[in-house]
């Protein structure tokens, strides 16, 4: 055998036995996780970018319906607090700004039909830090808006999660 084959079978080993504990602890990749209601409201419009990306994921859920009147809904996720921030995290000797700090902070609650509150208003925020340049406005628009909506999808995902955690 040469030596570049013993090493592809070596690797070959590896990766099946890797494979196979995997397997073994139950480990799975991230996918659609099945919500507990059949119907919901979601109170939050679906013309906005944080509306729209919401609704996508909770159809892909495959279980649940998103329904236009809050009546006909067995949940109601009510948003409560969807805030952009922006804030000067650091200076140069000059007084200009150098770094920012960015910051989505959602409040959330899901009511049931009969009126109870499966979640408590709850809060939760992602942030991120950029530098920032004059001499690159356009640029460094572009890298907030992305990092905007980078956490936006960090928001959507624990939301989800949290969603999923909810037990008939």
């Amino acid at each position: 055998m040469t030596p570049s084959r013993s090493r592809r079978s070596l690797l070959l080993a590896l990766g099946a036995v890797a494979v196979a504990s995997l397997a073994g602890c139950g480990f799975q990749l991230r996918g659609p996780r099945p919500l507990a209601f059949s119907t919901i409201h979601v109170g939050v419009s679906a013309q906005s970018e944080f509306g729209a990306a919401l609704r996508r994921r909770i159809r892909t859920s495959g279980t649940t319906e998103i329904v236009d009147d809050p009546a006909k809904a067995e949940a109601k996720l009510e948003i409560l607090r969807n805030q952009p921030e922006r804030e000067i995290l650091t200076l140069t000797g000059a007084g200009k700004v150098r770094e920012y700090e960015l910051r989505h902070v959602l409040t959330f609650r899901l009511i049931d039909r009969a009126g109870n509150e499966r979640i408590r208003p709850t809060t939760i925020s992602a942030k991120r830090e950029y530098t920032y340049d004059d001499s690159q406005v356009l640029a460094k628009e572009q890298e907030e808006a992305l990092l905007y909506r980078d956490m936006q999808g960090d928001l959507v995902d624990q939301l989800m999660r949290r969603l999923a955690a909810i037990k008939p």
